[in-house]
């Protein structure tokens, strides 16, 4: 599980971000707030922010891999990506490459991660412990990153006190405190979609300001709330637009 993104805008959040795909913009006093003193842009878009943990796994797969320098030509084949998009999208936080050599894996994994803001600790907190929140939460327990799920929360009485690996799932009467005093500030949603909009409601009122949401609904919370939705029905019916129908390539005759 990968929430970057949300991280990248969790300091920065801007009206209509409710809707999940939609192409917001980050104004040039956000981006103070990152500590981006060389970004070239007042605005940028989320699609450039979407496409920078791209760029980060392939980079993380290159330094395994001991290769010290890449250039834009192979980042756009090996990603399927346009080299002068890639070169664009890196140019609105500073200048990390050099021409005829290219980028150093290394240094540009490091400021990726500075401009996500990985480079440090993050804490989540994830309501909903069932079989959706224990998958994220054991995938979870074995990632070697700054971000992590640090608590656990569920109503349902039976939950409560089960082992997640290393967590506890706690009682939602603890969940303002442990925000307190993990400093957490994002959480995942992974209820009902009957108690989604109650939980996200809890979590803005415990000081969450980023909000990763599974629930098959639309949230609704205040404008200063960046809010992801991860909805994996959508994704499959939409997906289903481009199945053939089984006719293509059969004659007349064999109708």
């Amino acid at each position: 599980m990968n929430f970057s993104i949300s991280l990248y805008h969790r300091l920065c959040p801007v009206r209509g971000a409710g809707t999940a795909r939609g192409c917001h913009t980050i104004s040039r006093q956000c981006n103070s707030k990152l500590g981006g003193e060389n970004m070239k842009s007042d605005k940028i878009s989320e699609a450039v922010v979407r496409r920078l943990p791209v760029y980060l796994r392939f980079l993380n797969d290159l330094q395994k891999r001991e290769i010290s320098t890449v250039s834009s030509q192979e980042l756009g084949q090996k990603l399927d990506l346009n080299p002068a998009q890639i070169r664009k999208d890196l140019a609105y936080f500073g200048d990390f490459g050099r021409k005829g050599i290219g980028y150093d894996v290394s240094y540009l994994i490091e400021k990726i991660r500075h401009i996500l803001k990985l480079d440090q600790q993050i804490n989540v907190a994830l309501v909903g412990a069932g079989n959706l929140g224990h998958a994220l939460s054991n995938y979870n327990a074995y990632l070697k990153d700054t971000m992590k799920i640090t608590a656990v929360f569920d109503s349902y009485a039976p939950k409560i006190g089960q082992k997640i690996n290393s967590l506890t799932v706690q009682p939602m009467e603890e969940l303002g405190q442990t925000i307190r005093d993990q400093g957490i500030r994002i959480g995942i949603i992974t209820v009902p979609d009957s108690e989604a909009q109650n939980v996200a409601d809890i979590l803005v009122e415990s000081g969450i300001e980023a909000i990763l949401n599974f629930a098959p609904v639309i949230l609704k919370t205040p404008a200063t709330i960046r809010i992801h939705a991860a909805d994996f029905t959508t994704d499959l019916q939409s997906l289903a637009y481009y199945l053939h129908d089984g006719k293509e390539g059969i004659t007349d005759e064999q109708q």
